[in-house]
């Protein structure tokens, strides 16, 4: 596989295209172009710069392979890497814009009981111009510009644990919110993790101040290690630490993801024992009910039940909301889509 010219921010690009020979302007030309979600032999360079260029990086690293829009309107992408991997990819629009899911790992190795990601394990990780791709393959898609663009908010929430990830998923963040590009501003960006504790609190140095949501989906640790196998690494207690880290320093309110089990984590008991958790801290709850995996038993609750679990969390003084489903006629929980995709083909 060639190097990705996407990971390159204009300054790296610049020294790029000057050690060719070529003028500074062509720089901005290149630049422009792949912001754009062009292929570099779509791009208006010189004949040369262009075979020079080929020669050494991916003419388009990302593409997307498929397309399947819900009955909702929301769109899923599956995108299809250089090297033959695939990943996916969800377009939600709402009032305030377009919202678009970002894998970050072909895969992952989270091992979360919920979550068809991690069914074959962790493949690769993405490069910073991979996760990018996906954004302007889908900006350019729904006729998006640089000016007037299609995709006005980020999720990291597809495929793979973004911390994981750390050092392609910093960089990539950088890149969307470098001005001259598709410039997304960090807080219309919220990045979801399982949490992996010392990296939450390195992100915390890094001064991008994005929404960090937290998957937690139980309220006791043992209760935490029957779905999530990263609750034998790190406590309960670790995460609020180090969600109290991330507030300090950047002054953002963090969220915590609660999918709710039916049988295992969304009685009343759950609700009140969540409350007292969260009791005064500068945080939401973001109530999910349950997107079935057909390979794992777990169960949803039902629409009643997460109403009656989202009432007392209120009643308890906790900010919190019940996420509206969407896609889930055509595979919108993560990993469901890639997974059923290469089960056909």
């Amino acid at each position: 596989m060639k190097k990705i010219l996407q990971d390159l921010n204009f300054e790296e690009l610049s020294s790029l295209v000057l050690a060719r020979g070529e003028k500074p302007f062509r720089a901005r030309q290149l630049f422009e172009g792949l912001m754009q979600g062009k292929a570099i032999s779509e791009i208006p360079i010189s004949a040369a710069l262009k075979t020079s260029l080929l020669e050494e990086y991916e003419g388009a690293p990302v593409k997307i392979l498929e397309t399947y829009v819900s009955k909702d309107g929301t769109k899923k992408f599956l995108f299809l890497l250089a090297d033959g991997n695939i990943v996916e990819g969800v377009l939600m629009s709402y009032k305030y814009g377009n919202t678009q899911c970002v894998s970050t790992q072909v895969g992952c190795r989270m091992g979360c009981k919920f979550c068809a990601s991690t069914l074959n394990g962790r493949i690769r990780d993405l490069t910073a111009g991979e996760i990018l791709g996906q954004i302007l393959c889908v900006n350019r898609a729904e006729g998006g510009t640089l000016k007037e663009r299609k995709v006005t908010n980020v999720v990291l929430m597809g495929s793979g644990e973004p911390f994981d990830n750390y050092d392609n998923v910093v960089k990539f963040l950088r890149l969307v919110t470098a001005e001259g590009g598709i410039h997304i501003s960090a807080r219309n960006i919220s990045l979801s993790t399982c949490g992996l504790v010392p990296e939450m609190k390195r992100f915390a140095l890094e001064n991008i101040p994005l929404n960090l949501t937290v998957s937690l989906h139980a309220v006791t640790d043992e209760e935490r290690k029957r779905t999530m196998p990263i609750a034998n690494r790190y406590k309960i207690a670790e995460i609020l630490d180090a969600c109290a880290f991330y507030f300090e320093r950047t002054g953002r309110r963090y969220i915590f993801e609660y999918s709710l089990i039916a049988g295992e984590n969304c009685d009343e008991q759950h609700a009140l024992a969540l409350s007292e958790l969260l009791k005064g801290k500068p945080c939401h709850v973001n109530l999910i009910r349950l997107n079935e995996v057909k390979e794992r038993e777990l169960k949803t609750t039902t629409e009643k039940d997460a109403y009656r679990f989202l009432g007392i969390l209120e009643k308890q003084g906790i900010s919190a909301t019940l996420r509206r489903s969407m896609g889930s006629d055509i595979g919108g929980a993560c990993g469901q889509l890639r997974a059923r995709y290469l089960s056909e083909n």
